[in-house]
């Protein structure tokens, strides 16, 4: 009986105590080890082809030795180019000898299951920013809705609003009810000599929609100055 196998990468065919050269296995010197990639079995008259392999079907054989083969050249010219190189390479090997070709009743290996690696939480990272990002457009939206044109307020221009509103003050009724000298206080950083002893008064009117009373005020009043 003779066998067509795959050992290593390569077909050979076998027969019962022959002694064939592979390619180095991972096999210790002495131990056995099995084949089960046959894809022929010849035996008398009688073939037997696999699709790839043949079910069943193995050779089984025992490591000799591990050793290196011969000396290849391998030698590179370029015409005209001074281009000259010479390597050496042995490959190794390992003596194996065939004991024995069973046509049927191998037990094949069981392939060895893959463990998925649990994925990191990508998406639970990623939303987090998301929503970060999306807090503070949702609360300036807010703030955008519920501030009040403080510049309304005589005395009171853009970079005190803008201030104030840094501040937390973004509306009459909130600038109503803070001191006039927490506001001094507030406004400290910026330029120029500001008044602020009737901006609560005057915020509380616009809070309560006293516009025509404001306007009377206002009208009596030089830079927030009674």
């Amino acid at each position: 009986m003779y066998a067509i196998v795959e050992i290593a990468g390569h077909q050979f065919k076998v027969e019962k105590d022959q002694k064939v050269f592979v390619n180095r296995l991972a096999t210790e010197e002495g131990k056995k080890v099995s084949f089960d990639n046959v894809l022929l079995l010849g035996d008398g008259d009688n073939v037997t082809v696999g699709a790839p392999a043949i079910d069943g079907a193995q050779v089984s054989a025992k490591v000799l030795k591990h050793l290196k083969g011969d000396k290849v050249i391998v030698f590179k010219k370029k015409r005209r180019k001074g281009y000259r190189v010479k390597n050496g390479h042995r490959q190794s090997l390992t003596e194996i000898v065939i004991e024995s070709i069973a046509a049927s009743g191998a037990k094949k290996a069981a392939p060895k299951k893959e463990v998925k690696k649990a994925e990191p939480k990508v998406e639970a990272k990623a939303a987090a920013p998301k929503a970060e990002k999306a807090a503070p457009k949702a609360a300036a939206k807010k703030a955008t809705g519920k501030a009040d044109d403080l510049k309304k307020v005589e005395g009171i221009g853009p970079k005190i609003a803008s201030t104030l509103v840094e501040a937390g003050i973004s509306t009459f009724a909130e600038l109503a009810k803070t001191d006039a000298a927490k506001i001094s206080e507030i406004i400290a950083g910026v330029r120029g000599n500001h008044v602020t002893d009737t901006w609560p008064a005057q915020a509380k009117l616009a809070a309560d929609g006293k516009w025509d009373e404001l306007k009377k005020w206002q009208d009596e009043l030089d830079g927030g100055k009674a």
